[in-house]
């Protein structure tokens, strides 16, 4: 009777075992395997939009564009609040209170004017906050740069709407008086392929030892340029690819190096829709990040191009701003805008990206499924 029990309670074991194993995903690659996806989560109550998120040395940080001072979009002149950043033990929180990475009233050294002149005079705003750290390419320093757009430079004098400042941590302070052991505290990036005005995200490299580079859109046609980063992290080294697999009318643009795929994998809007509240997401793949760029096509008389490139119609509600990598998992940002002048309640989504490249080409009659979803 006692090995009848023995052998009952091995097998309850053994099924009790082979449940809380999750199977793992298949990655198309025939043979390797992939840990499933994490959940979907939304981050709010926080004063940072436009949003990235980052992890240095086990601290995760929340950098975005605050609203709360009262920033309201094209209103002339409007109070300009500035860049945060939150720190988190978790992506998921709890987040500390926002704190500003630069004073809004300091000088801007490209106009002699201030921040709050350039970002808040003629309500154009300075946003998408992106922190990079030199770490395993350039100089190699561990030193943290922080780039962001600034319109009004472009509108001014046609000269690029980028900025680049270096900071005394991963939470700042930025920019010019943020210490000693800050050099070149500020940069007007010498750019030659992403010299314009126009949203940006930044790629890391998936070759070991080469710089990050930056994705941007062009003014007018909004198509997409890649250009490498210097070895300082603070300007451009005339590397790059010039209009992205033929896209145009795109923002919001972010990706990532996929080891698996063996791939460089790109999303944006699809097409460009500024604070909308439901925004279509598409995408592009690549196996270099300087060549190579290609995004499915569509057929057929009067077919919109975005027609099979589009992986979701609207964003899970939101606008996708850009990608960020977590612990080797790329996650979707998706700001969930309120569509009104001050958005400083607005929340921010994250959605686990995982790319699985599908059979089927245009014409060939067959069900289409993207090799991207979001699982809002």
């Amino acid at each position: 009777m006692s090995v009848r029990r023995i052998l009952t309670a091995l097998l309850f074991a053994a099924a009790a075992l082979c449940t809380a194993i999750p199977a793992a995903a298949d990655t198309g690659k025939g043979g390797g395997t992939r840990l499933p996806l994490p959940a979907a989560f939304t981050i709010r109550g926080l004063d940072l939009h436009d949003a990235q998120i980052a992890k240095f040395d086990d601290v995760y940080y929340l950098y975005g564009s605050m609203y709360g001072c009262g920033f309201e979009w094209y209103v002339k002149p409007t109070p300009w609040c500035g860049f945060g950043v939150s720190t988190a033990p978790t992506p998921q929180g709890p987040w500390t209170a926002p704190r500003p990475l630069f004073d809004p009233t300091a000088a801007d050294p490209w106009t002699d004017g201030t921040w709050q002149d350039t970002c808040g005079a003629t309500g154009q705003g300075c946003f998408n906050p992106r922190m990079i750290r030199r770490s395993g390419w350039g100089l190699d320093d561990g030193g943290f740069v922080l780039w962001f757009n600034s319109p009004r430079h472009y509108t001014l004098s046609q000269a690029n709407a980028y900025n680049a400042m270096e900071c005394a941590s991963a939470a700042g302070p930025c920019g010019p008086g943020s210490g000693p052991a800050v050099e070149g505290a500020y940069r007007k990036p010498d750019l030659t392929i992403c010299a314009g005005n126009g949203d940006f995200g930044i790629i890391e490299s998936g070759t070991p030892g080469e710089p990050p580079a930056m994705v941007c859109t062009l003014p007018g046609t909004a198509q997409l340029n890649i250009e490498q980063l210097d070895s300082r992290g603070t300007g451009g080294t005339g590397v790059g690819v010039r209009k992205v697999a033929g896209l145009k009318k795109v923002e919001g643009p972010g990706g990532w190096w996929d080891p698996v795929q063996q791939r460089y994998v790109l999303t944006y809007a699809d097409p460009a829709c500024g604070y909308c509240t439901g925004t279509p997401i598409g995408y592009a793949t690549a196996p270099s990040l300087y060549s190579g760029w290609a995004a499915p096509e569509n057929l057929g008389w009067s077919a919109p191009v975005y027609g099979r490139r589009v992986f979701n119609g609207n964003s899970c509600g939101g606008a996708p701003r850009t990608v960020s990598v977590l612990d080797g998992q790329p996650w979707q940002i998706i700001d969930l805008w309120l569509g009104t002048r001050n958005e400083a309640a607005a929340a921010t989504h994250l959605v686990p990206l995982s790319y699985t490249p599908t059979p089927g080409t245009a014409g060939d009659g067959l069900l289409w499924r993207p090799p991207l979803s979001l699982n809002c």
